[in-house]
């Protein structure tokens, strides 16, 4: 099989800004994200802890997105903002299901496949996607779009408000039809 070209990562063309810390203990930097964050596994959202951020954060925001899907705007996976200041971590599964540990007043809009939670990896049988998990540090504590925005319309709020950005990239290939 040719090698896939990859497409730039989703801050490659944003402003620079101050960078911190976000650890999971089901997403490694590069390695394979586990069956619960796929789409036809358990589709939960990762857990995710993040430290190191920038004096002045109000809210934070988190953002999951696969560059290398084959739509030419790469896909959103979630997109969940106006996460409080005093909340440094999710618990995996709180952007997914029931909702269990996701903080009160976050909000989450539709992601691309429509649906307002954390949608798994599924990228085309045999072609190994990144999946690009952020967490912005926003500087104010609503960040202005509402849950029927769409993920543009968040990032482009995010480019102008974000202290700080925290990025971890898992990886996914579909098996190969056989």
């Amino acid at each position: 099989m040719a090698e896939q070209k990859r497409a730039p990562l989703p801050h490659d063309f944003h402003p620079e800004v101050a960078s911190f810390t976000v650890t999971s203990e089901d997403v490694s930097p590069g390695a394979d994200l586990h069956a619960a964050q796929v789409l036809t596994g358990k589709n939960l959202s990762p857990q995710l802890s993040w430290e190191g951020f920038p004096e002045g954060t109000k809210s934070f925001a988190v953002t999951c997105f696969d560059p290398d899907a084959p739509t030419g705007s790469g896909f959103w996976h979630w997109v969940l903002f106006d996460i409080p200041a005093s909340v440094t971590s999710l618990p995996a599964g709180a952007g997914s299901g029931d909702f269990v540990g996701l903080p009160e007043g976050a909000v989450h809009v539709r992601n691309d496949y429509g649906t307002r939670d954390f949608g798994g990896a599924a990228p085309p049988r045999g072609e190994r996607h990144r999946y690009v998990f952020t967490v912005y540090a926003v500087d104010r504590e609503q960040l202005g779009p509402d849950a029927d925005s769409s993920p543009a319309v968040v990032g482009f709020h995010l480019r102008f408000h974000a202290l700080g950005r925290a990025q971890l990239i898992g990886e996914y290939e579909s098996p190969a039809a056989r």
